[in-house]
């Protein structure tokens, strides 16, 4: 059962609307909520079945209540990462069933406590892991989860920072042992990770990245990395006419052939580590042909081979790792030492852009095109533009609107927020 009481709720709601440069609104909180006889509604985005961009629904949905061990948050800012994609498609093991949330990381402020939860007060500006249901205005997550962040980051920089950092710095320090002097391989080098293991990677002496990134990124993300490729280039053959030994770290969210020419590369003692599997994903909806092909193409392992060679294959899934395997402990130390890398200046989440939850159809689309360098952001306040206030999808929990024709948004253009 909720702690709070009558004086600390209207606190807590007096506080967001200071935070939102909003008055309260009449007949209902000034928090954004609306209320339905005693119950309350929040705004969430709803994937109402696997498939493509028309699948996607902003909806309202009675607001959750934190349980023993949570924590309530108003949540100002989320995430979007290439596995929303590939969720939004049924593209992954064991899907959950639909409708659902998406998402799994938001930033915002504590709004209500769950019994047992200690270190936290209402008010505290914090991010959050979320297993699904992040895309919405209240979450609720366990403690566990949750970390508070530095006062001078603000909620966009903090809804880019859990997935991207933590997944880079595990790979790197944790999995493979990144030290001075060794050279890294990393893939879709300007994306929101790609763009962390840059940074991590620069605070360690004397170490040699290697980036692959489309042609039209590399002007903005040169300066990140020590050498840049097209990412339809041959690469293997570039990096060996720079190190004819090859590399010590692979770092390969592609996948399919990628798979063969990262262990090709690797020098004896290297470490190749899969973290992806974007080249699944080549249309709207999830395609069998990509499947089969990225499977196909992917180099079975000998392990007599790898012994032979001394080479270290690995994978990693920083979801699986936080919600399936309990490692909730060892994140919240890496969580730690990131901050502490932010406060002294050495990283900083890089945002490519800004979109209102009514557009979040058009924020998947660019990560399906490829097309940020850094990470993408739904902020919660941010008003749609004037198209996209005309063209609204917003529908009651109980009511779905008529599905998008093939072709009727062909021409349509809406602009983000570039930071």
């Amino acid at each position: 059962m909720a702690k709070e009481g009558v004086e600390k709720a209207e606190e807590t709601e007096q506080m967001i609307e200071k935070e939102a440069g909003k008055e309260p609104a009449e007949g209902g909180g000034g928090d954004g909520s609306h209320r339905l006889g005693d119950a309350q509604e929040m705004r969430a985005v709803v994937l109402a079945g696997f498939g493509g961009l028309n699948k996607l629904r902003l909806s309202r949905k009675a607001m959750p209540e934190p349980q023993d061990g949570e924590l309530k948050i108003r949540v100002k800012a989320c995430g979007l990462n290439f596995i929303d994609l590939m969720v939004r498609q049924g593209n992954i093991d064991n899907p959950p069933k639909t409708p659902l949330v998406p998402g799994f990381e938001c930033s915002g402020i504590v709004e209500a406590l769950g019994d047992s939860v200690k270190g936290y007060e209402i008010g505290d500006r914090v991010m959050a892991f979320v297993n699904y249901n992040a895309w919405a205005e209240v979450v609720c997550t366990p403690v566990d989860f949750v970390y508070k962040i530095p006062d001078d980051m603000s909620f966009s920089e903090a809804a880019a920072f859990p997935m991207n950092f933590v997944t880079a710095y595990v790979m790197l320090f944790e999995v493979a042992n990144l030290r001075e002097g060794m050279s890294v391989l990393v893939h879709s080098a300007g994306g929101g990770v790609g763009q962390a293991v840059a940074q991590l990677c620069s605070t360690v002496p004397n170490v040699t990245v290697f980036g692959t990134a489309s042609t039209f990124k590399h002007e903005a993300i040169k300066d990140s990395v020590t050498h840049l490729f097209d990412r339809n280039a041959d690469y293997v053959q570039e990096v060996k006419r720079i190190s004819a030994d090859g590399v010590d770290i692979v770092l390969d969210c592609l996948c399919g052939d990628n798979t063969g020419k990262g262990l090709s590369l690797l020098k004896p003692l290297g470490t190749y580590i899969l973290y992806g599997s974007s080249n699944m994903v080549t249309g709207e909806t999830k395609s069998f042909f990509s499947f089969a092909k990225s499977w196909w193409q992917v180099e079975k392992v000998n392990p007599i081979k790898l012994y032979e060679e001394n080479k270290v294959i690995a994978g990693f899934s920083l979801l699986n790792l936080l919600f399936k395997q309990g490692r909730a402990g060892l994140i919240r130390g890496v969580v730690e030492k990131l901050i502490g890398l932010y406060n002294q200046k050495k990283i900083k989440p890089v945002v490519d852009s800004l979109w209102a939850l009514e557009e979040v159809k058009e924020a998947m689309q660019r990560i399906h095109d490829r097309g940020n360098i850094g990470k993408l952001i739904l902020d919660v306040e941010k008003t749609p533009t004037p198209l996209m206030a005309n063209d609204s999808t917003e529908t009651s929990e109980a009511g779905e609107e008529e599905e998008d024709h093939e072709g009727d948004s062909e021409n349509k253009e809406r602009m983000p927020f570039i930071q």
